[in-house]
């Protein structure tokens, strides 16, 4: 009875930072300096144990604040964009303005919480994203909010990887292990609530409440975190910030995914959309040649040449950018064509929760005997069968019948995919590099969410239309470009990502490869 309890633990120390961090186990273990005395009470908790209780607490609920702000959004969009009057794909910029500026400052947040102090960048992060949660709320133009949301993206991208930095250095041993578990049940967990919450708010409020809410949280938070985050030992370091490169890359996405977003309207072979889009690539390809020539860079780029690093970085962009994609499509079907309401959708989207919950679970024992090639096919596969069920959705379809089967079908590969691919990426680094690759692996997710909600969008507005029975034409093309997304990631898993016999043996040697959800 002791192996399964054993081994669980295991996996809980080889977690991850996947969810929005930096560091690693062994990274961190390395660096921390480890106490000469700890006396452990044989009775009650003791006082140290309490108060990292309420540590873990502080920083947990921080990192579900910050997930919230994407998925609850998604439930508010058709009542935001009736209000500010959005239209066209223009809707989607709600969403990607905010995991735009967050997935693309990930590396250098990370960056920013070692040398500048862990318990600084958490109260900088902390400050920046409360102020913009209310200018959000206030906002009256879509310009004012699309300028908000990205404060709260640069403001997240610096709380979450100081956050989950704060916890390796405060947390050792099996307590870290808990630690760390439950930092991953909140991300795991974060989706589901944020659609609950989103649709709570939204239906008995007004969208605004979403942003709202984080006013007096966030401020519980900041008290709690002066009095009991332990005060950085050194002074800020600001050499070694890799400013140019982060800011770079920044942009660079920022206009390609202005390109994409606005390429129904302004035309596909248009001035704009090439100067935008080709400017981007070029901005890229830049940030390319500066990481190779930077002493400290956010991400080494040749790295991307081993196949399952590069390769599972293309799969999660594939994969992050369905998940965000199959949120915000059923979102605006379910609302905006059978006209459910903000909180029925909320609960709608539950059985998706629980679907990916499981096929996330299931993964790591999957790839830990098959390895992730046939794991990533097959997940892929999966998916675009659910897809393309819900490619079905009609002018006059129903929940149950048009949109629960292929939610559940998709949400089930893509739990599945999303754990597969993080244990790619994570077992093709060295040991040394632990931190900067499993950051490279939460930017992947940010930015394919960012990129696939830029596509879908824009395909589902190509009609002119996403209110009414008539949107269900749009939706039902952006289904199938989501298909065809998912059909071609499984190509790409085949033949790129190693096979079995050479992984797992790898996988086996790198326990830090394995994340817990």
């Amino acid at each position: 009875m002791k192996a399964p309890s054993h081994r669980l633990l295991s996996v809980l120390k080889r977690t991850t930072a996947m969810h929005h961090g930096t560091k690693t186990v062994t990274e961190t273990a390395a660096t921390t300096p480890g106490r000469r005395h700890e006396h452990r009470a044989s009775g009650p908790e003791s006082p140290v144990g309490k108060r990292r209780g309420v540590l873990l607490f502080v920083l947990l609920i921080a990192q579900l604040m910050v997930i919230l702000d994407i998925t609850a959004v998604n439930i508010a969009l058709p009542s935001l964009a009736k209000d500010l009057r959005l239209t066209g794909s223009d809707i989607s910029w709600t969403i990607t303005s905010y995991s735009l500026i967050f997935g693309s400052l990930l590396l250098f947040g990370g960056r920013a919480a070692d040398l500048l102090g862990r318990r600084r960048r958490f109260l900088t992060g902390l400050a920046v994203f409360t102020a913009s949660s209310f200018a959000s709320a206030m906002a009256g133009t879509a310009a004012a909010l699309f300028a908000a949301r990205a404060g709260q993206g640069l403001g997240a991208a610096l709380l979450s990887p100081a956050a989950l930095a704060i916890i390796m250095t405060a947390f050792q041993g099996n307590q870290r292990a808990k630690a760390l578990a439950a930092w991953g049940a909140v991300g795991g967990a974060g989706a589901a609530i944020g659609v609950l919450v989103g649709g709570v708010l939204t239906e008995f409020g007004d969208w605004r409440m979403i942003f709202y809410v984080n006013l007096p949280v966030a401020a519980a938070l900041a008290i709690a975190a002066i009095k009991i985050v332990p005060s950085d030992p050194q002074k800020p370091r600001w050499r070694g910030l890799d400013l140019r490169g982060a800011l770079l890359a920044t942009t660079s996405l920022g206009a390609i995914v202005f390109a994409i977003t606005q390429g129904e309207t302004a035309g596909w072979t248009s001035l704009q959309t090439l100067l935008f889009g080709l400017g981007g690539l070029a901005g890229l390809s830049a940030f390319a040649a500066l990481e190779r020539r930077t002493d400290a860079p956010l991400l080494r780029i040749e790295r991307l040449a081993d196949r399952a690093v590069g390769g599972g970085l293309f799969l999660m962009l594939a994969a992050a950018g369905s998940i965000f994609g199959l949120f915000l499509l059923s979102s605006l079907y379910l609302q905006n064509v059978l006209g459910m309401g903000p909180l029925a959708t909320g609960l709608a989207f539950i059985p998706l929760a629980v679907a990916a919950g499981i096929g996330a679970h299931a993964a790591g024992h999957i790839v830990s005997r098959h390895g992730v090639r046939g794991p990533l096919t097959s997940a892929f596969v999966v998916t675009a069968g659910g897809m393309t069920l819900l490619a079905h959705v009609g002018e006059t379809g129903s929940y149950v019948r048009d949109v629960l089967p292929g939610m559940l079908i998709a949400g089930a590969g893509l739990g599945v995919a999303v754990v597969s691919v993080s244990i790619a990426i994570l077992t093709g680094a060295r040991e040394e590099e632990t931190g900067m690759i499993s950051g490279l692996n939460s930017t992947g997710h940010e930015i394919g969410g960012t990129i696939g909600i830029a596509i879908f969008s824009t395909i589902a507005a190509g009609t002119g239309i996403l209110a009414g029975p008539q949107a269900a034409s749009g939706i039902s093309h952006a289904f199938i470009a989501a298909a065809v997304l998912a059909s071609v990631a499984s190509l790409v898993a085949l033949a790129i990502l190693p096979r079995a016999r050479h992984f797992v043996p790898k996988l086996r040697l790198n326990p830090l490869a394995t994340p817990v959800h």
